[in-house]
């Protein structure tokens, strides 16, 4: 058989090898065609056509079938022409273009093999191919297509001799070629490889005018990295040692350490270990390139070279060889520029188009029995012909192995999706400082909190740092896309701003997507389905499709909570508004989240489950309180901001949202909810009218304004708020307005000492309560019972009711400082001054953070007890001093005898009469305006300590019995806890009475229990 040459000029060879004279030009020309056909056939017309154009013979079928005769006898091969139904085609043994294209698709991994397989393939080339017809149309797009295979493959071979580290010559090359960017890319490198930089350097600059002026184009990617490694001198271009092992494997090398990955890393190579497709997923930015590269890089390159055991990531335990697993290479197909995926990853493992054989076909037959890894880079845009591709070679090829990355799954039969989250915060903050080159601190943190942990926006901020310092960056972020818009000149340009991140994920939505996700955007901190369905909705669109469309694509996160990146959603929020759509859909925001909020049941059964719901949605309700109608909203949250214990928060949004005015039942509402918060953080107590007010309102005005303030103020307006509370909610028929209002009253009994009111009141509120399921007023009417029972000296009764209350609190997420100082108030009581204070300063602490006054001053003075009994008497004052001003300002005049009480006892107890009872009859004034006998009866016991120590016995002893008598009328005995002040006053009065004096004087105190208990202002102790 013949064979033939076209790779340069035609020529033809017999079995022997030597060359067949075809002499006549026509009959060289009909030889050329049918070689260009590659053994296909070739229509009589179009051999005509090509051979002779407008001008053929009388009988141009004649003509040419003598040309076909002349062909073959000079061929010597009749049969090396042949004619079938489709027209002639050649039949060759051998062509050297053949040749050379099969040794280019071999692809061997190993460099020094590869250089072999390239320099045998050029070694065909005799001259410029098809060279003796290379004027004739029909050869010039063959001719094209193998010239450039050639410059492909002389391209290829310097590339792998520079990886050699051997030396590279293609000046001449580059001259006849200049806007061929990857030979430029060559030689740039070899310059620099030879020690010439600046020649180097000038190549790029004149490629870079070349390309602009000529294309209006910009160099590659990779050509800009290539040239930015040269400026930094960057060691891995730097020429190794002649001959020394190059990586086996066309991936990059790895520019910036990987930072927090490590254990990504493990699972991608334990994926990879068992399974064949294995897609990573994420949001652009996320570092899906840089995560897939470098578990390729260590799949491929094993630092020491020789064979690990993969034990510990192989699932069955069994020993797996890392170097066994891809022995064939790892290749890297780069989709992102590309809209046709086959011919990206045809070049990358050296498979060239062939027109008789579909490309997908030739790929698959060059990966048939190979052990390779597939890297797919960047398939989103692509995912429909990359999936098809994928799925046909892994079918073809049982040893492929494919990893890919892709905003969304490829959705192929066997694949595995990893989802590569953003970067935890501690790895954030260590990427970014790294880059930034400073160290981490609270705006670093504020940085990577608000740009979601993303590596590539993170690395975008990194570049500000240097002109503008963490804390004016983190500053500007509001501002990001304008902030973030330059990035590293050699990334690609969609990783160059962070728009551009953002825009490329935009471009490959549908119109419905577009138009859920930026309507997703208005969202603070995400939404569920049911709000995505309301303030989504667009006719003919079903939103939870296109929700999970957007889920797949890696722009929303998995539900039941769906979010967006922030800078997704401030992107959003821009096409939002370029939309035109804004306004509509923050008013249908505002109209769900008040809905929301007007319907949430929290005094009943679901109490636990609307407060949980609440706190999902508090971005969102705090965004809507922007809108339309906030006082329907402010109304509806006053109650949910009180049980969080957000007091200042409700203070401001209600202020708010007066301020934007409304109806005048929503007005004088929310003028009732905010003087109630007001006196809650510590504000003089206001009155505010019935006026605008339903009868609803008034109840809870009547209520409210009392419950908050109860221990402040004047008692007689509590008493009879709380009697008017309760008529109106009993004809109401609110059933919880009446178990708030007894728990209330039972309260208020506590200031009569009349415990069974106390026990009576609180228990009705708790019963009701409990059968409404309302865990915080159970909480609420036991806090009274645990107080008649810790008067009553039942500290374990008052201790098993306050642990309820707690847990009770703790199935709702409150934590209650004035339960958690209840506690503290026990151990106090109990001698345990070091778990008292415990529980007293973590109730302050919770006090100053719901800026809940009146839970704070309960606190101190738990601390100041404490810190008396302990013989820390300039503590004890420190503590209460300057308490006293604000006590004034808010009516607190029963907390103003018993801190004077306080005082007195520490002034006693550091041998200071004087003072002692200087504050003990201050304090005794005060407790006597509040009409309460047991603060009258303390008042007393500290002017018995005070007399006492002055050395006026009788006195003091008729002062104790006063406050014995008081405490016996209302059932309510000194506690053996609370007597530490009543014994030491004891023991120093029989210091100086004899007993029968001190029981006289006992017994005359008891007389003047009427006196002390009608008595007003100061009269009761003018004689003392």
């Amino acid at each position: 058989m013949v064979s033939f040459g076209v790779l340069g000029p035609l020529v033809a060879w017999d079995d022997s090898g030597e060359p067949l004279h075809v002499a006549e030009p026509k009959v060289r020309a009909l030889l050329a065609d049918l070689l260009v056909h590659e053994g296909r056939s070739v229509s009589a017309d179009r051999l005509i056509e090509d051979l002779w154009g407008a001008r053929p013979s009388r009988n141009p079928v004649g003509t040419l079938q003598a040309r076909i005769s002349q062909l073959r006898r000079a061929l010597g091969d009749p049969g090396a022409v042949v004619r079938g139904p489709g027209g002639y085609r050649v039949v060759a043994r051998r062509v050297d273009a053949s040749g050379f294209e099969e040794l280019l698709a071999r692809r061997t991994s190993a460099p020094r093999e590869r250089a072999a397989e390239l320099e045998e393939a050029l070694a065909l080339w005799r001259g410029p191919a098809y060279a003796d017809v290379a004027d004739l149309d029909f050869a010039r797009p063959a001719i094209a297509r193998l010239e450039e295979l050639r410059l492909a493959a002389v391209e290829e071979l310097s590339e792998v001799r520079l990886a050699l580290g051997e030396p590279v010559e293609v000046g001449d090359l580059v001259a006849g070629h200049p806007l061929r960017e990857r030979l430029r890319a060559v030689h740039m490198h070899a310059l620099y490889r030879a020690g010439r930089q600046s020649e180097a350097l000038a190549a790029y600059t004149d490629l870079r005018e070349r390309l602009a002026e000529e294309l209006g184009l910009d160099p590659s990617p990779e050509v800009a990295e290539l040239h930015a490694r040269i400026l930094r001198q960057d060691p891995a271009l730097a020429p190794g040692p002649r001959g020394a092992p190059a990586p086996e494997h066309g991936l990059p090398a790895a520019l910036v350490p990987l930072v927090g990955r490590d254990g990504e890393l493990e699972e991608v190579a334990a994926l990879l270990a068992r399974e064949r497709l294995v897609t990573l997923t994420g949001p652009g930015g996320v570092g899906k390139t840089s995560l897939a590269l470098e578990a390729a890089r260590r799949d491929a390159l094993h630092p020491d070279g020789v064979a690990a055991r993969r034990d510990a990531l192989h699932p069955d335990g069994v020993a797996a060889r890392r170097d066994a697993l891809h022995p064939d290479g790892v290749h890297l197909a780069e989709l992102a520029g590309t809209a046709h995926p086959a011919d990206v990853l045809a070049a990358a493992i050296g498979v060239r188009d062939d027109s008789s054989t579909p490309l997908e076909t030739r790929i698959a037959h060059a990966l048939r029995g190979r052990r390779v890894l597939l890297v797919l880079d960047n398939c989103e845009h692509l995912v429909e012909p990359v999936a098809q591709l994928v799925s046909a070679l892994l079918k073809a090829a049982p040893e492929l192995r494919v990893l890919a990355t892709s905003q969304e799954p490829l959705g192929v039969t066997g694949e595995r999706v990893h989802v590569v989250p953003p970067l935890a915060e501690d790895d954030a903050v260590r990427l970014f400082a790294t880059r930034a080159g400073i160290e981490p601190g609270p705006a670093v943190r504020t940085i990577c909190r608000r740009l979601d942990g993303i590596p590539l926006a993170l690395e975008l901020a990194a570049t500000r740092v240097r002109a503008l310092g963490a804390d004016e960056l983190a500053r500007r972020l509001d501002d990001r896309f304008r902030l973030l818009s330059s990035g590293m000149r050699d990334a690609p340009a969609r990783q160059r701003t962070l728009r551009a991140m953002i825009d490329w994920s935009w471009e490959l939505l549908s119109e419905p997507e577009r138009l859920v996700l930026r309507r997703l955007a208005v969202h603070a901190d995400g939404c569920t389905l049911e709000a995505a369905e309301q303030v989504c909705a667009e006719p003919g669109h079903d939103v939870l499709d296109l929700v999970a469309r957007l889920v797949d694509r890696s722009l929303v996160t998995p539900g039941p909570r769906f979010r967006l990146l922030e800078s997704v959603a401030a992107y959003g929020v821009e096409r939002l508004r370029e939309a035109g759509e804004y306004d509509l859909v923050r008013e249908r925001h505002t109209r769900y989240y008040t809905t929301l909020a007007e319907s949430a049941e929290l005094r009943g059964h679901g109490q636990r489950e609307w407060l949980d719901r609440l706190d999902q949605e508090s971005g969102n309700l705090r965004l809507a309180l922007a809108g339309p109608e906030p006082l329907r909203l402010a109304n509806a949250m006053a109650w949910y901001w009180f049980l969080r214990g957000r007091l200042g928060e409700a203070r401001r949004s209600l202020a708010y949202a007066l301020t934007r005015g409304g109806p005048a039942e929503q007005s004088a509402m929310a003028a009732v909810w905010l003087a109630g918060f007001a006196r809650v953080i510590g504000e003089s107590a206001q009155a505010v009218p019935y006026h605008g007010l339903a009868p609803y309102g008034r109840a809870v005005h009547d209520w409210f304004l009392s419950h908050v303030s109860w221990a402040y103020g004047d008692f007689a307006v509590h008493d009879d708020q709380v009697e008017k509370a309760l008529t109106a909610f009993t004809a109401l028929g609110e059933r919880w307005g009446v178990a708030a209002a007894l728990t209330l009253r039972a309260k208020l009994a506590v200031g009569r000492g009349d415990l069974a009111a106390m026990e009576r009141d609180g228990a009705g509120g708790l019963a009701v309560f409990s059968e409404l399921g309302d865990r915080w007023g159970q909480a609420e009417a036991m806090e009274v019972l645990d107080m008649v029972a810790e008067i009553r000296g039942d500290y374990a009764q008052a201790a098993r009711l306050r642990e309820e209350e707690l847990r009770l609190a703790g199935e709702l997420g409150i934590v209650s400082p004035f339960k958690v100082s209840g506690l503290g108030r026990l151990a106090l009581l109990e001698g345990d001054y070091a778990r008292a204070d415990d529980y007293h300063e973590r109730a302050r602490a919770l006090a100053v953070e719901q800026s809940f006054k009146s839970a704070e001053e309960h606190a101190v003075i738990g601390l100041a007890i404490s810190a008396r009994r302990q013989g820390r008497y300039g503590a004890a004052e420190d503590y209460l001093l300057p308490w006293f001003d604000w006590l004034r300002q808010v009516g607190g005049t029963a907390g103003i005898a018993f801190a004077l009480a306080e005082l007195g006892f520490a002034a006693e107890q550091r041998g200071d009469a004087e003072t002692a009872l200087a504050r003990q009859r201050e304090g005794y004034a005060n407790a006597a305006a509040t009409g309460d006998p047991r603060a009258i009866a303390l008042a007393l016991e500290g002017l018995a300590g005070a007399l006492s120590l002055a050395g006026r016995a009788e006195e003091a002893a008729r002062n104790l019995g006063t406050a014995a008598a008081i405490r016996a009328s209302v059932g309510a005995p000194l506690p053996a806890g609370e007597r530490l002040d009543v014994e030491r006053a004891t023991d120093r009065i029989r210091a100086i009475l004899d007993e029968e004096e001190f029981a006289a004087a006992f017994r005359s105190g008891e007389l003047d229990l009427g006196e002390h208990l009608h008595a007003s202002g100061n009269s009761a102790i003018t004689s003392q």
